[in-house]
């Protein structure tokens, strides 16, 4: 992925620590609309898709609420074994309204 933003989230494994990389690819035109690619790269393997919007920041927006929706519906979330950093609790995404309940630490605070 070319022109990326990243993100590093951890995923301790039994004493492991896995870097599990977050990219968001800066948003392109298609003449219809406008895609912001991301991907996950789970020790598992990567997910990967796309946010899709009428302008870039939609496009970016989209992207990065999915990343959040991927990220808190995770088993690794669920486990309580991921984490960004040692001054925030939470990893930064935004979510929709409909999963806001799930939000941990100052991601329920601030986002």
């Amino acid at each position: 992925m070319t022109h990326a933003m990243i993100r590093v989230l951890k995923l301790q494994d039994g004493g492991v620590t896995h870097d599990v990389p977050v990219r968001v690819v800066w948003p392109i035109s298609d003449d219809k609309a406008w895609d912001c690619r991301w991907e996950i790269d789970w020790p598992d393997g990567p997910r990967t898709n796309s946010g899709r919007g009428v302008d870039a920041i939609q496009a970016l927006i989209n992207a990065m609420t999915m990343i959040g929706a991927e990220i808190y519906s995770s088993e690794a979330h669920k486990a309580g074994v991921l984490s960004w950093s040692d001054d925030w609790r939470g990893y930064g995404f935004p979510v929709t309204a409909n999963l806001r309940d799930m939000l941990a630490g100052d991601d329920r605070r601030f986002l």
